[in-house]
């Protein structure tokens, strides 16, 4: 039993001698779904996958989502949040796209390089 609870059990009915009865109505409004704003992604994208500036674009967007959708434009907000996830897309592929050409490149380099020198030494050239 809560302490309010209690009291009112302590206290009885409330009595009622001539003295107008006073309600209070509590309005609870639906809960609205929450749409997406894709802040965190983006905030990723920004930070490890900015290939052109698509994560900082996205980010852009998805900061407009949310102030849209604080003022309760949920259209606007729909609007720049698919803005935002297709750029996130992009962002994130031709990132991994990047990282994956960058780890490829240094594979090979390392590869001619150590075939250049194993050339080099066998020779008779040595360094």
């Amino acid at each position: 039993m809560i302490k309010e609870e209690h009291e009112v059990a302590m206290l009885g009915a409330p009595q009622h001698r001539g003295a107008p009865v006073t309600s209070t109505v509590i309005n609870i409004q639906p809960e609205i779904p929450s749409e997406p704003d894709h802040v965190v992604w983006s905030l990723f994208n920004t930070l490890f996958m900015n290939v052109c500036c698509l994560g900082f674009l996205a980010f852009a967007y998805s900061v407009k989502s949310r102030d849209r959708k604080m003022v309760g434009d949920m259209i606007g907000a729909r609007s720049y949040a698919s803005t935002a996830k297709c750029l996130n897309i992009s962002a994130l592929i031709l990132g991994i796209l990047f990282n994956i050409g960058i780890i490829v490149a240094v594979v090979f380099a390392a590869l001619l390089f150590s075939k250049i020198y194993y050339q080099s030494v066998h020779k008779g050239g040595g360094l």
